[in-house]
Parts: C-alpha cells; structure tokens; sequence
C-alpha cells in the first residue's frame, strides 16, 4: 500500500500556508553591518502583526459590507495587508530564527506562517487600533483612515531603512497603502457629510478609536492628513484623553485572543498537515 509521504513525493506542502514559495527566495535575507539582528526582527513583528491582525479583522466583511463594490474592496485591502504581513513575518524570521515558535517535529511550517498561527497573544506586537473590533461600517472606515495614513507615512520613512529587505517591502506596501488611505477618506467624508445619521456613527466611531491613535506614536505628516481629512469632513479633531494601550508589548484585550482563537484553530489541530 503507498503511504501519504510516498504518494507526495518530495513536493509535500504545509497545508495551511498562504503560498508554497519562500516569500523571500532568492533575496539576500543577511542583516547589514550595524543593525541588530533582533531589533530588526522586532520591529518587522510589530508591523507585520499589524497587518495580519488587521487583515484578519477586515476580512470579516466578505459578504458583509454594504454593497458588493465594498465588500470586493475590504477584500482586497485586507489581502495586501496579508502579503505585506507574510514579507515583514519572513523578514522577521530570516533576521532573528529564534524569534520562531518551535514546533512539534516534523511539522514542514515555514517561518512566517509559524509565526502567524502559533504564537499566543501575549507574543504578539500589534498596536491594539488593528485588534478592536469591527463594530458598524463607520467604525471600519474610521479605524482604517487612522491605520493607513500612519502606516503610509511610516513605510514613506522606510523606504530609505538600511536594510534592503524592509525597504523594499515597504516601497512595494507604500502603493497599496496610499489607495487604502484614500479609500477611507473618500467614505469618512461621505458618512460625515451625508445624513444625520451616517454623521452620528462616524463621529461615535471617532471619539471610540480616537484614543487608541497615541499608541501609533504617528509622525507629523500623518497628524497632517488626517486634519485635512477632517476639515474637509467638517468633524473637530477629537480632545480624548490617550487610553493606556501596550499592544506593543504584549499587552493586548480580550478581542486578540477571540481572534487568533478562530485564526488559528485548523492549524493548530493539525500542526502536520501536508497537501
């Protein structure tokens, strides 16, 4: 009788992966002279936990959103959010392997999909702003024009990063993130701006995340955008009082751990899983 190993070969895949490639093949993963292989690992954790969380809040849209052109956009946000998520995870991996999770032997997970379903929350370094929950259509719009124009300023900065590997990712991440950023602009200004109540919901939705945007520790152009974007919205700058948020240090609410808990299940029931 042919067992599973012989019937597939030596082209055995990890059956869970976004992909069956090294995001990062062929790319000079070795970290420059003078960067701190862990640090830089770091810091590709925290963005890159952004962008997986986040995508994965997003794509709780798909047949949700208010209309098909909507959903077929959070879609597709939410998956440029995961291929950047995937590249900064390898990034991560490559710079720093013993920030990976260690598996049960004989378990074929790449790196960045190690880390993606097999670190519990208090591992990861998302801002908690990527983790709330949904709420209403407002709410989304509102979480992600704050989300975008810091996260599109930060990659504008790294562009220039002297690692290779990271300024590259956010070079190809800066595009994306512009039409993201001006896709919630576009929809804030339309909810401030249209009936009573699609202005009563974005600005409840404002004055809830608004405190969770210290934690972004944005710079001066992104506080820049969203003053425009505000004005042009006719909605005052909220006056909120910073909430005590430590996403960055692992220190997360309860809607990460409901989150990874649906996110991760099937991978971790079948850590052996081969396609």
């Amino acid at each position: 009788m042919i067992n599973d190993a012989e019937l597939l070969g030596n082209d055995a895949h990890w059956a869970f992966g976004t992909d069956f490639e090294d995001p990062l093949a062929g790319v000079d993963t070795t970290v420059p002279a003078g960067l701190d292989p862990a640090e830089l690992a770091r810091y590709c954790l925290m963005l890159g936990d952004d962008a997986l969380v986040l995508s994965q809040r997003l794509s709780e849209w798909c047949s949700r959103a208010p209309d098909l052109e909507v959903d077929i956009a959070l879609a597709n946000i939410a998956l440029d959010l995961l291929g950047q998520a995937r590249l900064l995870l390898a990034r991560a991996a490559a710079a720093d392997p013993s920030a990976v999770p260690v598996l049960p032997e004989g378990s074929p997970v790449p790196a960045e999909d190690a880390l993606a379903f097999f670190r519990d929350a208090g591992h990861f370094r998302n801002v908690v702003l990527a983790e709330a929950p949904n709420g209403d259509f407002a709410e989304t719009v509102t979480r992600l024009l704050m989300f975008s124009t810091w996260r599109l300023a930060e990659f504008e900065r790294l562009a220039t990063h002297p690692d290779a590997v990271l300024a590259a990712v956010a070079v190809k991440g800066r595009k994306e993130l512009a039409y993201h950023r001006d896709f919630a602009a576009r929809w804030f200004l339309t909810l401030a701006r249209g009936t009573q109540e699609s202005r009563r919901r974005v600005l409840n939705a404002l004055d809830a995340l608004w405190p969770l945007w210290a934690e972004l520790d944005a710079p001066a152009e992104a506080e820049g955008v969203l003053e425009q974007v505000f004005a042009a919205s006719q909605v005052d700058r909220p006056e909120s009082v910073p909430a005590a948020t430590r996403g960055r240090d692992g220190v997360h609410t309860d809607a990460l751990t409901e989150l990874l808990a649906d996110m991760q299940s099937v991978a971790r029931q079948h850590p052996r899983g081969l396609w």
